[in-house]
């Protein structure tokens, strides 16, 4: 579904950490190399879990959960624990998870058997799309290169699933684990109490084991001197669309979204928007949002750094057509278990493509917006309450656009954001 990882850019500025020995070597490391460079990891156990709260760690895959109150968790369950390290990354315009993973793969490692002991598992699942073959083959040797050495005390099992938008949701990688398909589940129960064979799982973003690994080393203070006091360490972003040197960067959270783009060469041509976190994520003009800081805390309440997506969007594009392309994707791509994904996203992307092709009317416009109203906290995830975001973020940042394609009809300026196609049959299994 994705193409290739998309290389990392580093500025002289810019503060390095999970890209440092990338940036040091200027290609992966193995794994003597790697441990020469971060030095070896520590063997913490529990009092890891103590460090990550203190160093305010927060899941990097989208939801920012605090990443020590799940690690707590999931150690207080009765069984043995299970990890699973979350690498499917099924945002399209996402390069950052499969960048780190590609540069960085012992220090992912590294944080997954950390957080396996720190949790008491027996084993660790790293989930990775087999469609990413490449990928799949270089972390097959790392882990082989792990287990030659008797680096690791518990097992590292590497899993190839099947790969869609909604497959790297938890519940789905659980799901698929236990022998099912790889679709999202209804909870309770959740997977910090029932998981993997029934067991309490900690499912965990590679950029937050990366972190994780990192904090166990050089403590929760060391952490701290970087990023804001509600967002603290660095983070992986990154930057699409018409922008000089597409990427991927890390970054302290809280920096201007303006000088993220301006870190990747700036943009190509004049803009007139961003979306920030992805195809669930925010429409916001510009100028307005250039100087807003790229952290959670910073973009609130207009949008969520969401996958840590900032795509820019030139001024001959069409904001509505991009959308409308967008939301047809994901109403191809939810899981079809529940009546938003089944009804409510199809309608939604229907009607947003009518408004887009100038087929619109101001009743099927206040239709339009009764429909997106219906969509979130009605499915069994979250996948409905992104596209209703996005769709609604595109009705109030582009009133122009609206406008002008209501009484005009279709603007016919071109489309330039990369979304995969729709006619695609999605794997489960």
């Amino acid at each position: 579904m994705n193409p290739a990882p998309a290389r990392p850019f580093t500025e002289p500025s810019t503060t390095l950490r999970l890209l440092d020995g990338w940036s040091a070597a200027g290609r992966p490391l193995g794994l003597t190399e790697h441990l020469r460079h971060h030095g070896p990891a520590p063997r913490p156990g529990r009092a890891l879990i103590e460090a990550v709260e203190e160093a305010g760690l927060t899941g990097r895959g989208g939801a920012g959960f605090p990443t020590g109150r799940k690690l707590r968790a999931v150690a207080g369950g009765r069984r043995r624990a299970v990890v699973v390290v979350n690498g499917m990354e099924s945002e399209p315009l996402s390069r950052k998870d499969q960048t780190l993973l590609a540069v960085a793969p012992h220090l992912v490692l590294d944080g997954a058997v950390l957080a396996a002991e720190a949790v008491g598992a027996d084993r660790i699942h790293l989930c990775v799309p087999r469609t990413r073959t490449a990928l799949l083959h270089a972390l097959a040797a790392a882990v082989e290169e792990r287990q030659d050495v008797g680096v690791d005390p518990v097992v590292v099992r590497l899993e190839a699933l099947p790969h869609g938008y909604v497959t790297s949701e938890s519940t789905a990688l659980v799901h698929w684990l236990n022998g099912g398909p790889a679709r999202p589940t209804s909870s309770p129960p959740r997977t910090h109490e029932k998981g993997v064979r029934g067991r309490p799982t900690l499912v965990q973003n590679v950029e937050t084991l990366a972190h994780l690994a990192l904090i166990a080393r050089h403590g929760a203070d060391w952490f701290r001197q970087a990023g804001t006091a509600a967002s603290p360490g660095t983070t992986l972003v990154t930057v699409a669309g018409a922008i000089r040197r597409p990427g991927v960067l890390e970054t302290e959270p809280g920096t201007p979204v303006g000088t993220l783009l301006r870190q990747a060469g700036g943009a190509d041509q004049p803009l007139q928007a961003v979306l920030i976190g992805g195809f669930a994520g925010t429409w916001l003009s510009l100028p307005y949002a250039l100087a807003l800081p790229f952290s959670r805390e910073g973009l609130a309440p207009h949008a969520t750094p969401g996958a840590g997506v900032i795509a820019a969007l030139p001024n001959d594009a069409c904001p509505l057509a991009e959308t409308a392309r967008i939301l047809t994707y994901l109403a191809a791509n939810g899981a079809q278990q529940c009546g938003p994904c089944r009804f409510g996203l199809p309608a939604v992307a229907d009607d947003f493509t009518g408004l887009a092709h100038g087929h619109a009317t101001p009743d099927r416009l206040d239709r339009l917006r009764h429909r997106i109203g219906l969509l979130p906290g009605r499915g069994a995830c979250r996948h409905p309450d992104g596209a209703a975001r996005l769709a609604a973020s595109a009705l109030t940042t582009f009133t122009d656009d609206v406008d002008h394609h209501l009484t005009h009809g279709h603007c016919h300026r071109p489309t330039t954001l990369p979304v995969p196609p729709t006619t695609r049959t999605q794997e489960w299994t």
